[in-house]
C-alpha cells in the first residue's frame, strides 16, 4: 500500500463526522488519527469554554444529532444525515414550523453553482439554518416547513492535539493543519492526513537534526488558542513552520508566502516545488486565508508559509458539497506528501558544506567516479564534481543547488557519500 492509498483511506474515515470548532465529532477525528499512529504520543489539550485566549474567547461547546427541514407535505427535503453540510455550522437547538416566506431567511444557497450546497457557519452570533442547492431552493412551494435541529450549544472545551519529536538541537521545525470542518475531503481532510504521515515519516528518521513538533487545532481559534499558550516557546524555537491544507487533489501545488516572503520556510519550499518538474502557483500573503493567518499576525510572526494543491477560495469546489471524496485522490494525497517529505530532507541536509583536500580530489580511489574516463562518465559525475567545487563554505546546500542548477533530491545521496568518505565537513555555524 503506497503512502497516499493510506492517506485516502484515513480520509474516507473522517469524512462522515460533523466536526466543527468543538465537539465530540472533533474528539473522534482525533480518535481515528491515533489510531493510525498507535505508538506515538498523541497529546491531547482541552480549553474551558469561556477562556481569554488572546483578543478571543474560547466558545461554548456545540453538538448536534439530528437536523431536518420537512415541506408542507411531510417530506424530509433536507436532512442532515445526508450530509452534514446541510446544517448551518452551530445552528441553535430549533423545533418550529413557519411559512416560506419566513423560512428563507435561514436557507442559504448558491446562485452561480446551482447543484451543489455551500457549507455556511456562524459560530459567534446566534443563528440557526439549512443549506440547499440553488434548485432546491426554486422549488420551494408556499405552506408551512417544519424545521428541526437537535443541538446543544452550552459551556464545555476546546479540542487540540500535538506531537512532538525531540531532535539533536532545540530548534523546531513546526507543521499545522485544522480539524474543524464537516465532509469536506480536500478543504479539511486532506491535511490532518498529511499530518499523519508526515508524523510517521519523522518517526522513522535513524536521527533527526531539528526537533520536530505537529499541531492539530481548529482553525483561527484553535490557533489562536495554540499561540496564547505557546508564543514564547514558539518564537524561540521555531526555525521553519508549514501551515498543511488542501492538499489531496492532483491539479497543481501551491505556496502562500509569509508576510514578506523572506522566511526559511518560503526558501525551503520554493526550493522543492520549483525543482519539482510539477507547475505550481505562487500567492503573496495578502492572498492568505488559512491559520498562516494567526502564525504570520503581528506581533506573533512565526516563520509560517501554507502549502496547499489547489487553493482554498480558488478552486470551484471550495466549501460546497462538491468538495468530496471524488475530488481527492490517493496520487493526489501521495504527491503531497513527496513534496513535504522532500522539505523535511532538505532541512535536514542544509547545511554548509567544505572540502577536506587541497585542490580537487581523487575521486575515482574513492569509488566515487568510473576509473576510466569518456564523454559519456564525464556527464555522469558533473553533478558531483559541480557539487565538490562549489563546496568552500560559502553556500548551503540550496545555494550550491541554485548555483550548479541540480536539484537539491539528487545532490543530498551525494553528500552522504562524500561525508561518509572524509571528503566532506561540516562549518560549524550550520545555519543557513
Amino acid at each position: 500500500m503506497t503512502e497516499g492509498q493510506r492517506m485516502y483511506g484515513l480520509c474516507k474515515e473522517i469524512f462522515p463526522l460533523n466536526r466543527s470548532i468543538t465537539g465530540n465529532a472533533v474528539r473522534e477525528t482525533f480518535k481515528i488519527l491515533q489510531s493510525h499512529i498507535p505508538d506515538i504520543k498523541f497529546e491531547m489539550h482541552e480549553v474551558a469554554s469561556g477562556t481569554k485566549v488572546c483578543d478571543w474567547v474560547v466558545p461554548d461547546e456545540w453538538n448536534c444529532e439530528e437536523a431536518y427541514l420537512e415541506d408542507p407535505d411531510g417530506r424530509r427535503i433536507v436532512d442532515m444525515a445526508d450530509s452534514n453540510l446541510h446544517l448551518l455550522g452551530y445552528s441553535l437547538p430549533t423545533d418550529v414550523t413557519l411559512p416560506l416566506e419566513e423560512l428563507k431567511e435561514h436557507l442559504y444557497y448558491l446562485k452561480d453553482q446551482p447543484d451543489v450546497f455551500p457549507y455556511v457557519t456562524s459560530y459567534y452570533s446566534p443563528r440557526w439554518g439549512f443549506s440547499l442547492t440553488c434548485e432546491q431552493f426554486k422549488s420551494l412551494k408556499p405552506g408551512n416547513y417544519h424545521a428541526v435541529i437537535r443541538s446543544t450549544l452550552e459551556p464545555g472545551s476546546l479540542t487540540y492535539g500535538e506531537i512532538f519529536f525531540p531532535g539533536e538541537t532545540e530548534d523546531e521545525i513546526f507543521f499545522s493543519s485544522y480539524t474543524c470542518h464537516p465532509s469536506m475531503a480536500n478543504n479539511e481532510c486532506s491535511g490532518p492526513a498529511l499530518l499523519i504521515s508526515l508524523v510517521r515519516h519523522v518517526a522513522s528518521m535513524k536521527k533527526r537534526r531539528y526537533s520536530y513538533r505537529f499541531v492539530l487545532a481548529p482553525e483561527t481559534i484553535g490557533a489562536i488558542t495554540y499561540i496564547d499558550k505557546n508564543l514564547d516557546h514558539l518564537k524561540k524555537h521555531v526555525k521553519a513552520a508549514f501551515n498543511l491544507t488542501c492538499v489531496g487533489d492532483d491539479r497543481t501545488y501551491s505556496i502562500i508566502h509569509s508576510k514578506y516572503a523572506d522566511t526559511y520556510a518560503d526558501r525551503v519550499l520554493t526550493c522543492v516545488l520549483s525543482q519539482s518538474g510539477k507547475h505550481f502557483d505562487e500567492y503573496p500573503y495578502i492572498k492568505r486565508g488559512s491559520d498562516e493567518r494567526q502564525y504570520q499576525a503581528p506581533g506573533v510572526d512565526i516563520p509560517m508559509v501554507c502549502f496547499c494543491r489547489s487553493k482554498y477560495h480558488i478552486y470551484p469546489e471550495y466549501h460546497t458539497s462538491a468538495d468530496n471524496l471524488d475530488l481527492i485522490s490517493p496520487e493526489g494525497l501521495q504527491g503531497s506528501f513527496d513534496m513535504m517529505t522532500k522539505c523535511i530532507d532538505l532541512i535536514e541536509y542544509n547545511k554548509r558544506y567544505r572540502t577536506t583536500t587541497l585542490c580537487e580530489p581523487q575521486l575515482g580511489k574513492r569509488g566515487l567516479v568510473p576509473t576510466m574516463s569518456s564523454k559519456e562518465t564525464y556527464q555522469q559525475t558533473l553533478a558531483l564534481k559541480d557539487l565538490i567545487a562549489y563546496a568552500d563554505g560559502r553556500n548551503d546546500l540550496i545555494g550550491i543547488s541554485e548555483i550548479i542548477c541540480q536539484p537539491t533530491d539528487l545532490l543530498i545521496p551525494l553528500v552522504d557519500k562524500l561525508l561518509e568518505c572524509g571528503l566532506f565537513e561540516t562549518l560549524e555555524d550550520e545555519t543557513p
